[in-house]
Parts: C-alpha cells; sequence; structure tokens
C-alpha cells in the first residue's frame, strides 16, 4: 500500500475523480465597469468580447458575469425582472450568444450569475402575485397577515437593514424581502416556482453556458414562521433535485455561495456523492476580520496567524472530499491588495505573493476583475462617488492605451469613479502581477494548469494527507 495516499493509520482510501475545473482558473467580470464598447461609460457584453484575447492570454478557463439579465437595477442586476432576457444597458441576447460562442472558440466557458432567492417586484410573477390572495401568482412569493395588533408578521430582519417584511396596501398583506423591498423572495416550497427555475436554467444551458454561480443559496430552504433563514430543513433537497432536473448530466461548473458554510455543510453541497453542487463559496476567511459587533463595517486589524489558521483547516477539511474555491475580493469585498497587502511600500510584491498563495492552494481560484494587474481600493471624496455597495470600493477596470482618451458625450455621467490618475493600476502591463519576474515567463493561471500536482502529496504535520 502507498502510505503517501492514506492518513497515517487509516485505511486506504480513493482519491477524487479529476474534473475539468479541478485546474481551471475563473475571472469574476463586473459587467457594469468592465469594458464599454460603445461610449456610453456603461460596460458592455461586446466590450467583454473584445477582451477575449487579453482573458485568454492571462490563462483564464471560465468568466463569470455578475447579473446581465433584464432588471430595474434597484440591486444592481440582482433584481431580476426577466430570466430570459438581457438587460439593455449591457446589450443583447445576441450579444450574449456572440460572447459565448467566441469564448468558447478560445477554449473559454461562460459562467452566469443565478439569482433564484428572489427576483424584482417588476416580475411578471410578482406583478401577478400581489393583485390578490386568490391569484394563480400568488404562492410564488411568501406573503402572511399582520402580527396580531398589527405590524409585520414576525421580527425578521433585512441583509440591508429594517424589517425583512413590507406591507402591500391593495392585499392588506405583508411579503417577504430579505434584501431590498424590491426584491421579493420566492417560495421554494412551491413546487411551481421550481419547475420555472429549472426551465429557466435549462434554457441557460442550451444556449451553450459552462457553469452558475448560485446568489445566496443556502437562503432557498428558508421557514419564515420559525424564523430560519440560511441552511433549512429542505435546502439540499432542492439542490438534489436541481442538479437531478438541469446540470447533473452536464460536464459544467455550479458553485454556490453560501455565507453560513461551516466545513460540514461544505461536505453537503459538494461531496462526490451528494449530487448537489461542484463547490461553494465560503467566508470565513473574510467574517473573522469583523468586528463581533460593528462587522464589516469595523474590521479587525489583519491577523496573519489566523487567515493561515482558516485557510489550512479548509485545506484540510476538504482534502479527501468536496473541493475548495479560492478567492481573495469579489464584487462585494474589498481589493485583496489594500485589504491583505501594504499599497505604499510593496505593492506590486504584496499582490504577487496573494496572487501565489491563491493559485497554490488546493481548489479552483477566483479572481476578480482587475486582481491581476494589482488594483487597489479608491479614496472617494464626496458621497456622490458612492453609486451602490457593491461598486463603493471595487471599482471598474482601467485600459490602456484607451482609458487616458476616454472620455463621455455631453451630458451623460460615469457610473462608475475610476482609480485617480496618480494612482491608476491599468498603466502597468497586463499580467504584470501573474506572470513571475523572469523574462518570457508564463502566467501564474498557465503554470499551474499545467503542473497537475504541486508536489504530487503533502502531509501535514498532524500527518492527514493533503492532495494538491
Amino acid at each position: 500500500m502507498d502510505q503517501s495516499t492514506t492518513p497515517l493509520g487509516g485505511p486506504e482510501r480513493s482519491l477524487l475523480q479529476p474534473k475539468w475545473w479541478h485546474t481551471a482558473t475563473v475571472y469574476q467580470v463586473y459587467p457594469r465597469s468592465f469594458c464599454d464598447s460603445n461610449g456610453d461609460g456603461i460596460g458592455d457584453l461586446p466590450g467583454i468580447t473584445s477582451k477575449l484575447d487579453y482573458l485568454k492570454k492571462l490563462g483564464i478557463d471560465i468568466i463569470w458575469l455578475s447579473p446581465i439579465y433584464k432588471s430595474p437595477m434597484d440591486d444592481n442586476g440582482y433584481d431580476i425582472s426577466d430570466y430570459r432576457d438581457i438587460a439593455s444597458e449591457f446589450g443583447s441576447l445576441a450579444d450574449f450568444d456572440q460572447l459565448v460562442a467566441e469564448a468558447k472558440d478560445r477554449g473559454i466557458g461562460i459562467m452566469l450569475d443565478l439569482v433564484v432567492n428572489h427576483t424584482s417586484d417588476d416580475h411578471p410573477w410578482f406583478l401577478q402575485s400581489r393583485q390578490g390572495s386568490d391569484n394563480p401568482f400568488r404562492d410564488f412569493y411568501i406573503w402572511r397577515k399582520p402580527a396580531p395588533g398589527g405590524g409585520p408578521p414576525n421580527g425578521l430582519k433585512s441583509s440591508f437593514g429594517g424589517p425583512a417584511w413590507t406591507l402591500d396596501p391593495a392585499t392588506g398583506e405583508y411579503y417577504l424581502h430579505m434584501f431590498s423591498r424590491r426584491q421579493p423572495d420566492l417560495n421554494w416550497e412551491n413546487e411551481r416556482v421550481r419547475a420555472e427555475i429549472y426551465d429557466m436554467m435549462n434554457w441557460w444551458l442550451e444556449r451553450g453556458i459552462a457553469g452558475f454561480r448560485m446568489d445566496v443559496i443556502d437562503y432557498i430552504g428558508k421557514q419564515v414562521d420559525r424564523e430560519l433563514i440560511k441552511d433549512g430543513p429542505h435546502l439540499h433537497d432542492y439542490l438534489q433535485e436541481m442538479n437531478a432536473r438541469t446540470f447533473g448530466s452536464r460536464d459544467i461548473l455550479t458553485v454556490g455561495e453560501a455565507w453560513s458554510a461551516t466545513p460540514g455543510a461544505a461536505l453537503l453541497y459538494s461531496g462526490r456523492d451528494r449530487q448537489e453542487l461542484s463547490m461553494i463559496f465560503q467566508f470565513e476567511h473574510v467574517t473573522q476580520q469583523w468586528d463581533t459587533v460593528y462587522g464589516k463595517w469595523r474590521p479587525k486589524p489583519f491577523d496573519l496567524v489566523n487567515l493561515k489558521t482558516v485557510l489550512s483547516k479548509w485545506q484540510l477539511a476538504l482534502s479527501e472530499d468536496g473541493w475548495n474555491s479560492l478567492f481573495w475580493g469579489n464584487h462585494d469585498l474589498p481589493r485583496a491588495v489594500s485589504r491583505y497587502g501594504d499599497v505604499t511600500g510593496y505593492h506590486i510584491e504584496s499582490a504577487k505573493m496573494l496572487a501565489t498563495v491563491l493559485h497554490l492552494l488546493k481548489g479552483t481560484p477566483f479572481v476578480y476583475q482587475g486582481e491581476e494587474i494589482g488594483m487597489t481600493n479608491v479614496p472617494f471624496t464626496a458621497i456622490e462617488q458612492y453609486r451602490d455597495s457593491k461598486r463603493s470600493i471595487c471599482t471598474g477596470c482601467t485600459w490602456r492605451p484607451a482609458f487616458p482618451q476616454r472620455s463621455l458625450s455631453a451630458g451623460q455621467t460615469r457610473t462608475v469613479a475610476i482609480t485617480p490618475a496618480h494612482r491608476c493600476n491599468g498603466v502597468r502591463p497586463p499580467m504584470a502581477v501573474f506572470r513571475p519576474a523572469y523574462p518570457g515567463s508564463k502566467s501564474i493561471p498557465i503554470i499551474r494548469r499545467s503542473t497537475p500536482k504541486l508536489p504530487s502529496e503533502t502531509r501535514s504535520r498532524s500527518g492527514t494527507t493533503i492532495a494538491n
């Protein structure tokens, strides 16, 4: 028996079957702030298509698109009014199909952001639902009568602040929204809702996408009368049903956003025999830096030992089953090099260090746009520059040489503030962070993909085997 593949003193185990996404690198694009192709100040799908060669050279295998669906943009696309159409500011379905086709020609897949915990209040389902308690779409959403004596049905709070219930005067009942009042929560206990969602997912899969990132997926099993929102008793039943009726027979990547996840829960989501998801986003390395009272609004000083402890914990927990997603930042988080590095004295060195750590851990790396050139937080000086929580820190990508000459038409305003010129990260050569210092070298994602085991297997001090 080869002891290098077994825990000390433990039984022989089988290694995970290799999947294509085990060696892939995912690049998140926030379309509005990525690349503007027509000069209207808003990034768009043709703009993304125009940068495919750049992303190919970088070594990207999957592009994760933040929501591009038709939406009133109350929450920047995370409030969807039509799951089968594209927001006009981003382009058209024809533009999307062209992006998928041209990306495929370069060996790159397109992953969509799937937002099915809630819709927009402009969605036709909700417009029907609020017409009356006898409407066939009423129970597509979660409605409750006022509490005895009046007021919200219970004490649930919205993640955006205030009660999670809003009164609909026309019917005299409250609807649930765990986020904005314009984002009513879908009722996943309704089989018709689930059937509609699965049909929509299959519609996109038929268009050739390579996967789904699932927004707040740990919310869909909620039981509101018990005030239980995350990790409800039927959460994994729904995911197994989704798997069976949509992507289970397809070779795609699925990743669920689960702020509540523990290592044990991660194995339920992504265990090899669970028939649920490829992996999840867990956020323990993020939340352990938050203040115990004020949360993310008052982060603790950076603690390297605690960070290493959390990363090691997750590497060990999913070493034999399940799979880790690896990331420093995304559209909801500060720029990685500003949070974990030294942007005043060792900017490039910090960014290279973070990239090296990320890509040499076991798991699938996710890179947020601009991370590959070490983009930093932006020191806004006026409240008017803050357009929304998802872009208050993570500003748009800057492209050379177009950016310095770029201007907006008369009467238009920038939708995203750009890093001031004296700190503009885009002036560095593309991939400066992801490329080692010596001439002719490949980017880190390409090196990682072409080196299956770094090293073959490593045994921790505790004796647990970690497959790399």
